[in-house]
Protein backbone atom coordinates (compact mmCIF):
# COMPACT_ATOMS: atom_id res chain seq x y z
CA UNK A 1 0.00 0.00 0.00
CA UNK A 2 1.30 3.47 -0.84
CA UNK A 3 1.86 5.96 1.92
CA UNK A 4 -1.30 7.98 2.45
CA UNK A 5 -0.90 11.73 2.66
CA UNK A 6 2.81 11.83 1.80
CA UNK A 7 3.66 14.29 -0.96
CA UNK A 8 6.84 14.95 -2.91
CA UNK A 9 8.74 18.13 -2.25
CA UNK A 10 12.11 19.70 -1.67
CA UNK A 11 14.10 17.08 0.22
CA UNK A 12 16.05 19.55 2.37
CA UNK A 13 12.95 21.51 3.41
CA UNK A 14 10.95 18.38 4.08
CA UNK A 15 13.78 16.88 6.14
CA UNK A 16 14.19 20.10 8.12
CA UNK A 17 10.50 19.99 9.04
CA UNK A 18 10.80 16.32 10.02
CA UNK A 19 13.86 16.99 12.20
CA UNK A 20 12.11 19.82 14.05
CA UNK A 21 8.90 17.81 14.42
CA UNK A 22 10.78 14.80 15.79
CA UNK A 23 12.41 16.95 18.45
CA UNK A 24 9.16 18.69 19.37
CA UNK A 25 7.14 15.47 19.60
CA UNK A 26 9.87 14.07 21.85
CA UNK A 27 9.81 17.13 24.11
CA UNK A 28 6.13 18.07 24.18
CA UNK A 29 4.26 14.89 23.21
CA UNK A 30 1.68 14.55 20.48
CA UNK A 31 -0.91 16.89 21.97
CA UNK A 32 1.68 19.56 22.78
CA UNK A 33 2.84 20.08 19.19
CA UNK A 34 1.20 22.38 16.64
CA UNK A 35 1.94 22.61 12.94
CA UNK A 36 2.39 26.37 13.27
CA UNK A 37 4.98 25.84 16.01
CA UNK A 38 6.86 23.28 13.90
CA UNK A 39 6.85 25.65 10.94
CA UNK A 40 8.12 28.53 13.06
CA UNK A 41 10.97 26.44 14.51
CA UNK A 42 11.88 25.11 11.06
CA UNK A 43 11.80 28.61 9.55
CA UNK A 44 9.22 27.77 6.88
CA UNK A 45 5.72 28.89 5.98
CA UNK A 46 3.04 26.84 7.80
CA UNK A 47 1.47 26.10 4.41
CA UNK A 48 4.55 24.05 3.52
CA UNK A 49 4.00 21.73 6.49
CA UNK A 50 0.42 21.14 5.36
CA UNK A 51 1.61 20.62 1.80
CA UNK A 52 4.21 17.99 2.63
CA UNK A 53 2.45 16.16 5.46
CA UNK A 54 -1.32 16.72 5.22
CA UNK A 55 -1.87 17.64 8.87
CA UNK A 56 -0.38 16.76 12.24
CA UNK A 57 -1.37 13.09 12.09
CA UNK A 58 0.43 12.76 8.74
CA UNK A 59 3.51 14.50 10.11
CA UNK A 60 3.60 12.22 13.15
CA UNK A 61 3.16 9.15 10.94
CA UNK A 62 6.24 10.22 8.98
CA UNK A 63 8.22 10.92 12.15
CA UNK A 64 7.47 7.35 13.28
CA UNK A 65 8.03 6.06 9.72
CA UNK A 66 4.59 4.48 9.73
CA UNK A 67 3.63 3.04 6.33
CA UNK A 68 0.41 5.07 6.29
CA UNK A 69 -1.49 7.69 8.25
CA UNK A 70 -4.22 5.87 10.20
CA UNK A 71 -6.34 9.01 10.38
CA UNK A 72 -6.45 9.18 6.59
CA UNK A 73 -7.54 5.59 5.96
CA UNK A 74 -9.95 5.10 8.86
CA UNK A 75 -12.96 6.63 7.06
CA UNK A 76 -12.75 3.90 4.43
CA UNK A 77 -12.59 1.16 7.08
CA UNK A 78 -15.49 2.61 9.06
CA UNK A 79 -17.80 2.81 6.05
CA UNK A 80 -20.40 0.10 5.56
CA UNK A 81 -22.33 -2.29 7.75
CA UNK A 82 -21.29 -1.94 11.40
CA UNK A 83 -22.08 -5.64 11.88
CA UNK A 84 -18.96 -6.37 9.83
CA UNK A 85 -16.75 -3.66 11.31
CA UNK A 86 -14.68 -6.04 13.43
CA UNK A 87 -13.78 -8.15 10.41
CA UNK A 88 -12.90 -5.11 8.27
CA UNK A 89 -10.61 -3.75 10.98
CA UNK A 90 -8.71 -6.99 11.59
CA UNK A 91 -8.36 -7.73 7.88
CA UNK A 92 -6.94 -4.28 7.20
CA UNK A 93 -4.64 -4.45 10.22
CA UNK A 94 -3.28 -7.89 9.34
CA UNK A 95 -2.89 -6.79 5.73
CA UNK A 96 -0.48 -4.05 6.80
CA UNK A 97 1.63 -6.48 8.81
CA UNK A 98 1.58 -9.25 6.21
CA UNK A 99 2.60 -7.00 3.32
CA UNK A 100 6.33 -7.21 2.46
CA UNK A 101 6.23 -3.45 1.81
CA UNK A 102 4.51 -2.20 4.95
CA UNK A 103 5.10 -5.04 7.42
CA UNK A 104 8.79 -4.34 8.17
CA UNK A 105 8.06 -0.62 8.56
CA UNK A 106 5.21 -1.35 10.96
CA UNK A 107 7.52 -3.56 13.02
CA UNK A 108 10.30 -0.96 13.06
CA UNK A 109 7.93 1.85 14.01
CA UNK A 110 6.29 -0.08 16.85
CA UNK A 111 9.60 -1.39 18.19
CA UNK A 112 11.00 2.13 18.17
CA UNK A 113 7.97 3.60 19.89
CA UNK A 114 7.93 0.89 22.56
CA UNK A 115 11.67 1.07 23.25
CA UNK A 116 11.27 4.01 25.62
CA UNK A 117 8.63 5.39 27.95
CA UNK A 118 8.58 8.68 26.04
CA UNK A 119 8.03 6.91 22.74
CA UNK A 120 5.22 4.82 24.20
CA UNK A 121 3.50 7.91 25.57
CA UNK A 122 3.75 9.73 22.23
CA UNK A 123 2.40 6.76 20.32
CA UNK A 124 -0.37 6.31 22.89
CA UNK A 125 -1.49 9.93 22.61
CA UNK A 126 -1.51 9.70 18.82
CA UNK A 127 -3.42 6.43 18.90
CA UNK A 128 -6.08 7.87 21.23
CA UNK A 129 -6.53 11.14 19.34
CA UNK A 130 -6.28 9.97 15.74
CA UNK A 131 -7.56 6.40 15.87
CA UNK A 132 -9.67 5.57 18.92
CA UNK A 133 -11.58 8.84 19.03
CA UNK A 134 -12.41 8.55 15.34
CA UNK A 135 -13.64 4.98 15.74
CA UNK A 136 -15.64 5.94 18.83
CA UNK A 137 -17.31 8.82 16.98
CA UNK A 138 -18.83 6.32 14.53
CA UNK A 139 -20.25 3.99 17.17
CA UNK A 140 -23.86 4.59 18.15
CA UNK A 141 -23.44 2.63 21.38
CA UNK A 142 -22.76 3.17 25.07
CA UNK A 143 -19.18 3.86 26.21
CA UNK A 144 -17.70 4.25 22.71
CA UNK A 145 -14.21 5.25 23.87
CA UNK A 146 -13.93 2.20 26.12
CA UNK A 147 -15.03 0.01 23.22
CA UNK A 148 -12.51 1.60 20.86
CA UNK A 149 -9.77 1.23 23.48
CA UNK A 150 -10.54 -2.46 23.99
CA UNK A 151 -10.41 -2.94 20.23
CA UNK A 152 -7.04 -1.21 20.03
CA UNK A 153 -5.61 -3.29 22.86
CA UNK A 154 -6.66 -6.48 21.10
CA UNK A 155 -5.03 -5.41 17.84
CA UNK A 156 -1.78 -4.39 19.54
CA UNK A 157 -1.69 -7.67 21.45
CA UNK A 158 -2.08 -9.69 18.26
CA UNK A 159 0.60 -7.65 16.49
CA UNK A 160 3.14 -7.95 19.30
CA UNK A 161 2.58 -11.69 19.78
CA UNK A 162 2.43 -12.63 16.08
CA UNK A 163 4.94 -10.28 14.46
CA UNK A 164 7.32 -9.04 17.17
CA UNK A 165 7.55 -11.74 19.86
CA UNK A 166 6.62 -14.37 17.25
CA UNK A 167 4.74 -16.69 19.60
CA UNK A 168 4.69 -20.08 17.83
CA UNK A 169 0.97 -20.90 17.48
CA UNK A 170 0.09 -17.37 16.38
CA UNK A 171 2.88 -17.32 13.80
CA UNK A 172 1.81 -20.70 12.45
CA UNK A 173 -1.86 -19.73 12.14
CA UNK A 174 -3.04 -18.50 8.75
CA UNK A 175 -4.39 -15.00 8.24
CA UNK A 176 -7.88 -16.43 7.78
CA UNK A 177 -7.61 -18.33 11.06
CA UNK A 178 -6.60 -15.14 12.88
CA UNK A 179 -9.47 -13.23 11.27
CA UNK A 180 -11.97 -15.93 12.22
CA UNK A 181 -10.76 -15.96 15.81
CA UNK A 182 -10.34 -12.23 16.42
CA UNK A 183 -13.11 -10.60 14.36
CA UNK A 184 -15.97 -11.76 16.65
CA UNK A 185 -14.13 -10.42 19.70
CA UNK A 186 -13.58 -7.04 18.04
CA UNK A 187 -17.21 -6.96 16.96
CA UNK A 188 -18.36 -7.65 20.52
CA UNK A 189 -16.12 -4.88 21.82
CA UNK A 190 -17.44 -2.46 19.20
CA UNK A 191 -21.17 -3.13 19.10
CA UNK A 192 -22.06 -5.95 21.50
CA UNK A 193 -23.24 -5.91 25.08
CA UNK A 194 -20.64 -4.94 27.63
CA UNK A 195 -20.32 -6.93 30.86
CA UNK A 196 -22.77 -5.65 33.46
CA UNK A 197 -19.98 -4.34 35.68
CA UNK A 198 -18.71 -2.10 32.88
CA UNK A 199 -22.07 -1.12 31.44
CA UNK A 200 -23.30 0.05 34.84
CA UNK A 201 -20.40 2.44 35.40
CA UNK A 202 -20.75 6.13 34.70
CA UNK A 203 -19.81 6.66 31.04
CA UNK A 204 -16.49 8.38 30.43
CA UNK A 205 -16.78 8.58 26.66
Amino acid sequence: MARTGRRPGNVDTRQAILDVARAQFAEFGYDGVSLRGVARAAGVDPALVHHYFDGKSGLFADVLALPMDPAAVLPFILEGDQRELGERIIRFFLGLWESPETGPRMAAAIRGALSSEEGSVRLGAFFVREVMQRVAAQLQVDRPMLRASLTGSQLIGVAVARYLVRAGPLVEASTEEIVAAVAPTLQRYLTGDLPAALASQVPRG
